[in-house]
């Protein structure tokens, strides 16, 4: 439970910061508003939202993590067909760099 004690301690603290921005951007008015206290505002609220997106994480993960793999597995491989691909998937698609087929390009 160590780890949702320190979220919670995160969190108390994010909603501390956000508490003296709010407080500071109203004792210092027209003087520093504008886009510095907005991006300040938005960095504060992100940051509140990454805790709440760790903190769901924390709760929706399982209480024992699934076992490494040994060290000589190897991935399982794909196998990747020789044959082309189906000419219609590019009918309407453009060349890199050369644009349409149908137009010139640049």
């Amino acid at each position: 439970m160590a780890l949702q004690d320190d979220l919670t301690a995160i969190q108390r603290c994010v909603d501390d910061l956000v508490r003296t921005v709010d407080q500071v951007e109203r004792r210092a008015g027209a003087e520093l508003a504008g886009v510095d206290f907005r991006r300040v505002r938005m960095d504060t609220e992100h940051l509140r939202e990454s805790v709440a997106l760790l903190r769901a994480a924390a709760t929706d993960t399982p209480t024992s993590p699934s076992p490494p793999a040994p060290p000589g597995a190897r991935p399982e491989l794909v196998t990747i067909p020789d044959t082309p691909y189906d000419r219609s998937l590019w009918t309407d698609s453009d060349d890199e760099g050369l644009g349409a087929r149908d137009r010139r390009a640049p």
